[in-house]
């Protein structure tokens, strides 16, 4: 009899063990799967990001947005805010203009990188941009392209990454001396129109 019941206890047991193994498969396998969350295109996160307004502002100017959107991956070396700022007075003002879009396009596809690098992937050496030229890639010191300072590096987005930096720079067939210098003379034309004397001072610079 205390055999029988030995038997009978033990077979309880293993009948507990089966359960709790169930339950606890069943737990496992019903265990919820976390989905990615989407963090945008890098003209989406530029635009969530703080200190981008003016870099968003002129890939609206140069309609790079779409471009920019639909295709990559691409890395961007994002100028903040403060790095537009440092420009030589007016030629932030000139590249917005229509008449500048060439230029601003120019320059803005400087600052892409065809293909995702993240800032502890980057290599010492030239790199081919989405403008055609190549820039300069170094990480002495930190990360910087073409001497800019990357000050905020890998904001991801779903189509690449973005490096923020400290300056704008610019392919070697740009001068913004000739953006500033139109700039100038805009100034002076609608100064000197007030006065009566726009058309004399005009013809006399476009004879110099």
């Amino acid at each position: 009899m205390k055999v029988l019941r030995r038997s009978s206890i033990a077979l309880l047991a293993v009948a507990a063990l089966f359960t709790l193994s169930a339950c606890s498969s069943e737990e496992e396998v019903a265990a919820p799967v976390e989905e990615a969350v989407a963090l945008g295109t890098v003209v989406d996160v530029a635009v969530a990001t703080p200190g981008f307004e003016t870099l968003v502002a002129a890939l609206t100017a140069a309609e790079l947005v779409d471009v920019l959107a639909l295709g990559g991956p691409f890395t961007v070396f994002a100028p903040t805010d403060d790095a537009f700022a440092a420009l030589p007075a007016g030629v932030l003002e000139q590249l917005l203009l229509p008449s500048n879009k060439a230029a601003l396009v120019k320059i803005l596809t400087y600052h892409v990188i065809p293909g995702e690098i993240a800032s502890s992937a980057v290599q010492d050496g030239e790199v081919p941009t989405a403008e055609g030229q190549s820039v300069t890639l170094a990480t002495m010191g930190g990360v910087t392209v073409n001497g800019a300072n990357v000050v905020t590096a890998d904001v991801l987005a779903d189509n690449g990454v973005i490096h923020a930096i400290d300056a704008v720079i610019l392919p070697p067939d740009v001068k913004l001396s000739s953006l500033a210098k139109k700039q100038f003379l805009m100034v002076e034309a609608i100064s000197l129109s007030r006065g009566g004397l726009f058309l004399i001072k005009l013809q006399d610079r476009i004879q110099r």
